[in-house]
């Protein structure tokens, strides 16, 4: 990548993972108990429950393997796999829509390595700027340069954020909450590209995604 990686780095990325699946699978497990200890009476409930969590930790785990896993830089994956994982991510808790064309011109004329991969990353990004919910939209900014707007009630990545995503962050010191962002750089240098935040207003976050020269 260009850059050394500090073991604590890779702690706290496994940390934040494991976090967000603890409670969907924790769920399972709970619905598996209830239904053990209420019998049939409990089935019904018991099974949307089973649903529910296994969907959500299943939707999860897509867009992370997506994003931070080899395979999403796969050039056979394209932007409309990429609407499909993240509507998925998305869908379960309903205060985030997103609103874009997998199979409109989004930037480059022919996708680069790397380029769906980056696209997971800064869609993930922009949900850490909804805090109370919005719409995210992707569109073609230049021949080689993809917007990806957020825009919400409060919307706005936090200073420390932008921070970690240009990678000027300690790695033995970075907090969790900045691990996505610090990681979206790490992979951007990876496959050439440039994320950065064009705008960062309150209400709107527009990042930048600056595909590799030809």
């Amino acid at each position: 990548m260009g850059q050394q990686i500090d073991s604590a780095f890779l702690e706290i990325l496994a940390s934040k993972i494991c976090h967000d699946l603890i409670s969907p699978i924790g769920a399972v497990s709970n619905g598996i108990e209830f239904m053990e200890e209420m019998g049939a009476d409990a089935v019904d409930d018991a099974i949307d429950l089973l649903k529910f969590s296994a969907s959500q930790a299943s939707a999860k785990l897509q867009a992370y393997r997506m994003a931070y896993g080899a395979g999403g830089g796969d050039v056979s994956i394209k932007p409309e796999d990429v609407h499909k994982s993240f509507g998925k991510f998305i869908e379960l808790d309903k205060k985030i829509t997103q609103d874009w064309d997998p199979y409109a011109p989004l930037g480059p004329e022919e996708r680069s390595e790397g380029f769906s991969k980056m696209l997971m990353c800064a869609l993930l990004l922009c949900c850490e700027g909804l805090p109370k919910g919005g719409t995210i939209s992707v569109t073609k900014a230049g021949e080689d340069l993809t917007a990806i707007t957020a825009q919400g009630d409060g919307a706005g990545l936090k200073p420390p954020m932008i921070q970690a995503l240009a990678n000027n962050m300690d790695q033995a010191t970075l907090e969790p909450r900045y691990v996505h962002p610090y990681m979206c750089g790490l992979m951007a240098k990876k496959y050439g590209f440039e994320l950065s935040a064009s705008k960062n207003e309150d209400g709107l976050v527009e990042l930048h995604l600056k595909s590799p020269a030809a």
